[in-house]
């Protein structure tokens, strides 16, 4: 048979009566190296029945040929042919095909979980409809100013609602309600109405502190029956504030003093006074209220506060924002249907929840988040609210588990017309009509604090259940860890508590953020010094590695420099990198874990500041397309976390809001020209040795700059390096410095006292004549003779002086 070529096809006869199977391979590669196998080819049968006598191809590197034309046939043939079985090979084309390719095996993607309240594990998350994830969060009780607690929940929200939408990508429809008819609501609007309107009054001194004495009596007995050690500390602060401001107008009454210096005596002790009297006029007076407007009022007002508060911290606000007051319709609705279902019952114009009921059915459980808690009546009552624990109240419901799914009204209530007469909803039912309403019979997450468990989201799952008939009205629930302020519990109702506005006057939203990324979102948090002084710190790293990246990115390079050779430094940098990204990726996978993220990249800038450094020390360039890579990484990851809050192309915004970009790119050219003038004229001062010059250039450089937010970095044998810094920053840090430097100086003072003190006394005793020397030494001697001997308990030594005043023994 002939090839391609015109070749004739080689014999095997001989080959194949070889018996050793080397043997006939190294036959084989010889007859193979002496033909030419061109691509045109085309094997016979005789080629394929000579390869086919091999188990294998050999091992032997000069065996090449075979080993070649062994896969070649392999691969053609797909597999190798039985004897006597007929080949499947077509010897007509002749040409390579490529090899086998098999996929990498690759590794197990990493996917999100969530820690899930009612499990109380972390679970996968799987949202029920594609990408799209349905989100209800608890909102703030409008009737007071928003605190660290509130920004605990919300910024924490923040968070979670950026990595889910920015980082993996969910489509979230994040919707939150504003409770604006409740218990706290009601009688704080009564109470600060009855107050103003007694204020208004101007009442006499005489008459105020008549008041404020019957004010004390029912206040007193409420004080010893105070239990919780907290409360009771509060209530005696109160008490004891409204003593001291008492005394003052007394004798000023007493003293007949003038008009101006006693209504000043009043106007201290109304405010003092005024949490004790609006309670009282609310126990005598409250029950004439019955202006709806006048509940409306309070909450509107401390609603703009909170969403103020809100925007300063950078909070993103909700797709959709729900107030009670605009869905009592929705709400009627929702009870109706629920008492329509069995699970309800109406007594006394009100509308309970049959717990007892609820939990009997088949498909239906009570208490799924804390059923340890069911029964607890502390917990329920507070959840109940403080206007619905009266003895009548109590008695209407058939079991104390039951809760008011509507409440009818009270004089001194507003209420709304309803089947059941006039009434008013209860807490729990608001937010489950409300969700229901938007977000239909099962959501994907639902938010809230951590003591919002019981009663409050057990109540709000058996009540959307049993107007759903389902048990999956929440597939996960995720709520925040407690906020303490320096380790102790902070509560609106105790006053023990900072607000935003207070907090944000000490510290940035940014700030404030970086220490909630600092811990885990469902711990607890300590708002202190020490948790603020870390994130501050923290936070001033980043900055300054941010501030040296765009320092490098400035150093001009044509089109071409911008791709460097890399070294050993430049290819471990880029794979600490990419295992710090993998990591960052873990961590956020498993429960959203913000502080071992902050770890990783407080570790992998670490990491750059020693590349960094090693460039410097060799006067080399660092690589700047690798570390510009890196701190576009890093900005982007805050972006995510809310932490940088405006587009910043790199690092942390410099100036206002809207300012940062525009700001930095006008100004840095300027101040670039500055730096190299002012380097040029110090090098000519210190060549001419005009320490004058030198003297203007460091004024400049510590003095006027910092004033305008730039900071000049001198550095041996270097350019200057120019960073825009916040103004604030650089004026404590020049303040830090001259007093870090003040007190080197009175510490190298005080040593040179103490030496000159030293040295004044060793002076002072070579001049003592040696009869004189030791007689002060009386905690070592205990007398001394006529011959000046010193007499010790266990020895005699005997002084006398001698002719060149020395002593002699």
């Amino acid at each position: 048979m002939a090839d391609s070529s015109g070749q004739q096809a080689p014999d095997y006869r001989s080959i194949l009566s070889i018996s050793d199977e080397a043997a006939r391979a190294q036959a084989l590669n010889e007859h193979l190296s002496t033909r030419s196998y061109v691509q045109g080819y085309s094997l016979s049968q005789a080629d394929v029945d000579a390869f086919r006598q091999l188990s294998a191809p050999p091992a032997d590197p000069q065996l090449f040929h075979v080993a070649r034309w062994f896969r070649h046939i392999e691969a053609l043939l797909g597999s190798p042919c039985g004897k006597g079985q007929p080949c499947r090979l077509q010897a007509s084309k002749g040409r390579r095909v490529q090899p086998q390719w098999s996929p990498p095996a690759g590794t197990q993607p990493c996917r999100l979980h969530l820690y899930n309240s009612l499990t109380r594990n972390k679970e996968v998350f799987i949202p029920q409809d594609g990408k799209k994830v349905t989100w209800y969060c608890c909102g703030p009780t409008v009737y007071d100013a928003s605190h660290m607690g509130h920004a605990r929940s919300y910024i924490s929200f923040d968070i979670l609602r950026r990595v889910l939408k920015d980082y993996f990508k969910f489509d979230v429809f994040y919707c939150m309600n504003i409770t604006d008819i409740d218990d706290k609501i009601i009688k704080r609007a009564r109470q600060n109405h009855l107050f103003e309107q007694y204020r208004e009054k101007r009442p006499e001194a005489a008459q105020l502190l008549e008041d404020v004495q019957a004010a004390l009596k029912p206040f007193s007995v409420k004080l010893n029956e105070t239990t919780d050690p907290d409360k009771k500390q509060m209530l005696e602060r109160i008490q004891h504030a409204v003593q001291l401001a008492t005394e003052p107008l007394e004798k000023a009454v007493q003293s007949r003093l003038t008009g101006e210096e006693v209504n000043s005596c009043v106007e201290v002790l109304l405010e003092e006074a005024k949490d004790l009297l609006s309670d009282w006029l609310d126990s005598t007076l409250g029950c004439d209220v019955t202006d709806n407007s006048i509940f409306s009022k309070l909450p509107k007002f401390w609603e703009g506060d909170f969403h103020r508060d809100m925007e300063a911290l950078n909070v993103l606000p909700p797709d959709v924002l729900t107030r009670v007051s605009e869905y009592v319709p929705e709400i009627v609705n929702f009870v109706q249907k629920i008492v329509d279902n069995g699970y309800g019952y109406v007594s006394n114009g009100s509308v309970y929840f049959d717990t007892a009921k609820f939990a009997s059915s088949e498909k239906h459980s009570y208490g799924k988040l804390v059923p340890e808690a069911v029964g607890d009546q502390k917990a329920l009552q507070e959840g109940e609210g403080d206007l619905s624990i009266s003895a009548d109240r109590l008695s209407e419901k058939r079991s104390p588990n039951d809760f008011a799914l509507w409440k009818a009204s009270k004089p001194g209530e507003p209420s709304w017309p309803c089947p059941w007469g006039k009434g008013r909803p209860g807490w729990h039912i608001e937010c489950s009509a409300m969700a229901g309403t938007l977000l239909g019979a099962s959501m994907d997450i639902h938010g809230g604090g951590f003591d919002l468990r019981f009663p409050h989201h057990d109540n709000e799952l058996a009540q959307s259940e049993a107007y759903f008939e389902n048990d999956c009205w929440v597939r996960y629930f995720l709520h925040t860890g407690h906020l303490t302020i320096a380790g102790c519990k902070m509560s609106k109702s105790l006053k023990n508590f900072i607000t935003i506005k207070d907090a944000l006057k000490k510290h940035s939203a940014r700030q404030l953020r970086l220490a909630f990324l600092m811990h885990s979102w469902k711990d607890t948090l300590d708002y202190s010094s020490n948790t603020m002084e870390s994130a501050l710190q923290y936070e001033k790293f980043l900055n300054e590695f941010f501030l040296n990246v765009k320092d490098i990115l400035r150093a001009p390079v044509d089109i071409t420099g911008q791709f460097e050779k890399w070294g050993e430094e430049e290819a471990e940098l880029n794979k600490n990198f990419y295992d710090k990204k993998t990591a960052i990726h873990k961590a956020l996978c498993d429960n959203v874990d913000t502080r071992t993220v902050m770890e990783e990249m407080r570790a992998l800038v670490s990491q750059c500041n020693l590349y960094m450094a090693a460039r410097k020390a060799m006067r080399k360039r660092p690589n700047q397309a690798l570390l510009e890579n890196i701190a576009l990484y890093l900005t982007h990851m805050l972006k995510i976390f809310g932490a940088v809050e405006e587009d910043s192309s790199l690092g942390f915004p410099v100036g206002g809001p809207g300012t940062s970009l525009s700001l930095e790119a006008t100004v840095m050219p300027y101040l670039q020209v500055l730096s190299e003038f002012r380097e040029g004229v110090r090098k000519i001062a210190r060549e001419q040795k005009v320490p004058e010059i030198l003297q203007l250039s460091d004024a400049l450089r510590d003095d006027i700059l910092p004033e305008l937010g730039v900071r000049f970095e001198d550095h041996e044998g270097l350019p200057t390096v120019v960073k825009l810094v916040d103004r604030n920053t650089l004026l404590k840090e020049r303040e830090e410095k001259r007093r870090v430097e003040e007190e080197k100086r009175k510490k190298k003072e005080e040593a040179a006292r103490r030496k000159q003190e030293q040295e004044a006394a060793k002076l002072a005793k070579m001049k003592i004549p040696p009869s004189e020397m030791f007689l002060s030494e009386t905690d070592k001697y205990s007398k001394f003779d006529e011959n000046v001997s010193m007499v010790c308990p266990h020895t005699t030594w005997r002084a006398k002086s001698s002719a060149k005043g020395k002593p002699r023994s």
